[in-house]
């Protein structure tokens, strides 16, 4: 089968060959680069995110929200803070009733399902604009 040829950098100064999405090695985009932090996403500070971190720590007993597992041992850092109806989906930015804590593997479950939900709904609303 056929293959394409190699393709130059899309830097307009570089004449290396592309390695990756159409850039070489020393031109690759950095990820999430310009993604806004947690307080500009969310209007919250960091420092008021620790205090509502520990007020739910205390109120779950440092236990997982959706699997029950008990943070123990661990870290306190290694279970995340997560808001439990998305704020994409219309959850309350600070309010307590929607955050509790995820354990690692129940947040990488969780945060899939959340980005294929809102890929899904992206795809709507292309196609209802497309109409």
């Amino acid at each position: 089968m056929p293959t394409a040829p190699p393709t130059r950098c899309t830097d307009p100064e570089c004449h290396e060959y592309a390695t990756h999405n159409g850039r070489c090695d020393n031109h690759q985009r950095t990820p999430w680069a310009g993604r806004e932090d947690k307080a500009a996403r969310y209007g919250i500070s960091s420092g008021r995110w620790a205090t509502l971190k520990r007020k739910v720590i205390a109120r779950d007993h440092g236990c997982c929200y959706r699997c029950g597992a008990d943070q123990g041992d661990t870290p306190e850092d290694t279970f995340v803070l997560d808001h439990v109806i998305p704020i994409s989906e219309g959850g309350a930015r600070t309010d307590l009733d929607n955050l509790g804590l995820l354990c690692p593997s129940c947040d990488v479950t969780k945060s899939r399902a959340e980005a294929l939900r809102g890929a899904e709904r992206a795809r709507a609303r292309a196609h209802n604009r497309l109409r």
